[in-house]
């Protein structure tokens, strides 16, 4: 993420079409928006569109707006997401999910930034960014036909593959952390005192929703248990952890001689990162190791993070 968010800062404030690519919830929206607020066109605004989220007959007249009378139910002149954006961002999300109509018409728009509203007969100018996230890379959609190769090679531009919350677990508690300030803060209430079984569930969990999923959590957490500890019967059905990984967190680290020098190694790294609530600096300190050490061993797949033993 570190190394992400390098190439962002140096493409910010370049005139380089963005498209970030990565499963649902992984924070490509967020992204963008850092982009944009890294970028010249800060003071212009972010307009996100989900073209997976908009029926195909209503696509057009979102993206270029209308005037009063174009079809049935059009009672008034309406701004599309493109004039919205002038002067800042566009960022289409699933992009890959346009319909080919709405593509041949958008690269047409890329080319000269003009465009009419529905109905209308005045062309009009849009001075936008384009942004884009994908959940699977469009040269696949290109191979299937799914997606306009002319379109692909307009926008291809800087493409940044964002990792899922699973290959980045030393960022869980720092996301916790403040997915609970915002959280109480939003709604006033009290943080919640998670317990040392609870933040090894959290960590452990695969996340398959990502960060969306993890801040839907923390939420519930915050407004259910504000105040107060989160025992392991807080947590959803589907992440609470038998009680075995309960008593190992709690218990004394065990080892054995027979379980060889590779296992001994990984309960080690492991019960020192659940005593740091995740933070590699911390658990590196305190087994007097570097931390690119046990990033190594997450990276390899030698340590599963955390997992008591």
């Amino acid at each position: 993420m570190r190394k992400l968010d390098r190439v962002l800062r140096s493409v910010a404030d370049k005139q380089v079409m963005l498209t970030f690519i990565g499963e649902s919830g992984v924070g490509k929206e967020v992204l963008a928006r850092r982009a944009h607020e890294l970028s010249d066109r800060r003071n212009g605004p972010f307009v996100p569109i989900n073209c997976a989220a908009i029926p195909e007959s209503l696509f057009e007249s979102e993206l270029f707006g209308h005037e009063r009378g174009a079809f049935t139910g059009a009672s008034e002149r309406a701004r599309g997401k493109v004039e919205a954006a002038d002067g800042g961002t566009l960022f289409f999300d699933e992009i890959g999910e346009m319909p080919a109509p709405m593509q041949a018409k958008i690269l047409r728009f890329l080319d000269n930034r003009r465009f009419m509203r529905v109905g209308g007969t005045t062309k009009l100018e849009a001075d936008v960014r384009l942004m884009c996230a994908t959940l699977r890379p469009l040269a696949q959609d290109v191979r299937a036909g799914r997606f306009r190769a002319d379109l692909y090679y307009r926008i291809e531009g800087v493409t940044l593959q964002v990792p899922p919350l699973r290959e980045r677990r030393s960022a869980l508690m720092p996301l916790i952390r403040q997915f609970i300030a915002e959280t109480t803060a939003r709604h006033r209430v009290e943080p919640p005192r998670l317990t040392r079984p609870v933040r090894a569930v959290l960590l452990q969990y695969d996340w398959p929703g990502n960060v969306r999923e993890l801040r839907n959590i923390i939420e519930r957490l915050c407004l259910l248990r504000g105040g107060r500890q989160v025992r392991l019967h807080d947590l959803p059905e589907h992440m609470q952890a038998p009680d075995e990984l309960a008593a190992g967190v709690a218990g004394p680290l065990v080892l054995s001689l027979d379980d060889g020098l590779d296992a001994m190694v990984r309960k080690i790294v492991e019960a020192a990162l659940i005593e740091a609530g995740g933070d590699t600096r911390r658990a590196a300190t305190r087994l007097r190791i570097s931390s690119r050490t046990i990033q190594r061993y997450i990276a390899t797949g030698q340590v599963r993070v955390p997992h008591p033993g």
